[in-house]
């Protein structure tokens, strides 16, 4: 799978702008705020709908205009498949494929696998529960249309008995009777859901692994603990034994929504005893593993979009990363970075097909110089 070329207007700092791409390694270069990132996000947009860093669409249409189009052709399997990404503010979101509109955003999700290593990525780590959750959230999304539609499901009873639990607080007074139906539905999903997440860890966690001992030189263990109560054996009853701190509270405080994956190594938190190094390592390692299994189970190598990645990490970290890229490990890559000799004296070695893109202020052109 390929992304053959991209035409935006009026997306974030870019008036209008088409490009083709490399089906293997394409390389933006310029100066921080040219544009570099939003590029890689105008491609995230059409493989996920969304962006990967405005979670508001309206916060990515250019200062002073209304609307946004983003459009690419891909090659999937040998077959061509044009994607519009439509958004006026005050109108929902379009999405066509191949000119016919999709009607929910979750059928185009997973067609078109991608894989997004950022700077920021280490929060992961560093953030609390619900990060770690919607990052392998995503993941399964992108694998399973019956796990987004279980999730979306959950998230919609989660929200009306919330709801509904608030109105009880101003009543002062809890009606089991009507928060049963909620109580149901909530129970059922939490256990279908902590169990597909328990057994996507026992074949992702492997892979993890592996891609840490390739990318570390350092060999200690390492590895993910996923933390649930919804598969215990009285799970049922203990949610509803929370109906006292609920009403207190004025929300839900079991079910899946409170779960949490621990990285660990040599057997502790990384979090608290990993180094700067091996925090890093486990990240790259992580979207490896992601690309890994997206492969395994999808058939097709994922989008890879590295943002920044030479300036953020050191020198063995890069080597061993470009190695992988060395290796044809991926299909079409697209880097970013504000250093084009840096760029270029790092993939100069690599048999694969290059195209530089110099990025000014929001402007694209080849660039060989």
């Amino acid at each position: 799978m390929h992304l053959k070329n991209i035409r935006l207007k009026y997306f974030k700092n870019y008036d209008q702008t088409e490009v083709q791409f490399s089906p293997e390694i394409n390389c933006f270069v310029g100066s921080n705020g040219s544009g570099k990132t939003n590029l890689l996000d105008a491609i995230h947009y059409l493989c996920l709908t969304k962006s990967a860093i405005n979670g508001m669409d309206n916060l990515n249409v250019q200062h002073e205009k209304e609307f946004f189009t983003i459009f690419g052709d891909f090659e999937l399997e040998g077959k061509e498949i044009e994607v519009r990404c439509i958004f006026e503010s005050g109108k929902k979101k379009q999405l066509l494929q191949n000119g016919k509109a999709v009607e929910k955003m979750s059928e185009h999700v997973g067609l078109l696998p991608v894989v997004m290593i950022a700077p920021d990525d280490t929060q992961l780590i560093k953030d609390g529960s619900e990060e770690r959750r919607r990052f392998f959230d995503a993941m399964l999304c992108q694998l399973s249309k019956s796990y987004m539609d279980s999730l979306v499901r959950y998230q919609h009873f989660l929200k009306q008995r919330n709801a509904l639990i608030k109105q009880f607080a101003e009543r002062g007074r809890w009606d089991q009777n009507y928060i049963s139906i909620y109580d149901k539905e909530i129970i059922n999903l939490s256990k279908e859901i902590a169990a597909r997440r328990a057994d996507f860890i026992k074949d992702y966690e492997p892979l993890l692994k592996e891609f840490y001992a390739e990318i570390s030189e350092n060999q200690e263990e390492i590895g993910i603990t996923y933390e649930t109560q919804c598969l215990l054996g009285n799970f049922e009853q203990e949610f509803q034994s929370m109906a006292q701190k609920d009403f207190i509270l004025k929300r839900t405080n079991m079910g899946i929504h409170k779960d949490d994956f621990i990285f660990e190594i040599k057997g502790y938190p990384l979090k608290k005893f990993g180094s700067q190094g091996q925090q890093k390592s486990f990240v790259i390692a992580l979207k490896l593993a992601q690309f890994q299994i997206f492969l395994q189970q999808k058939k097709t190598k994922p989008i890879l979009l590295l943002d920044d990645v030479f300036d953020k990490l050191d020198d063995l970290r890069i080597q061993k990363l470009m190695q992988l890229v060395a290796d044809h490990r991926f299909g079409q890559l697209f880097i970013t970075d504000a250093r084009p000799e840096r760029s270029r004296e790092i993939l100069k070695e690599i048999a694969a097909d290059c195209t530089f893109f110099l990025i000014e202020k929001g402007s694209l052109k080849g660039w060989n110089q």
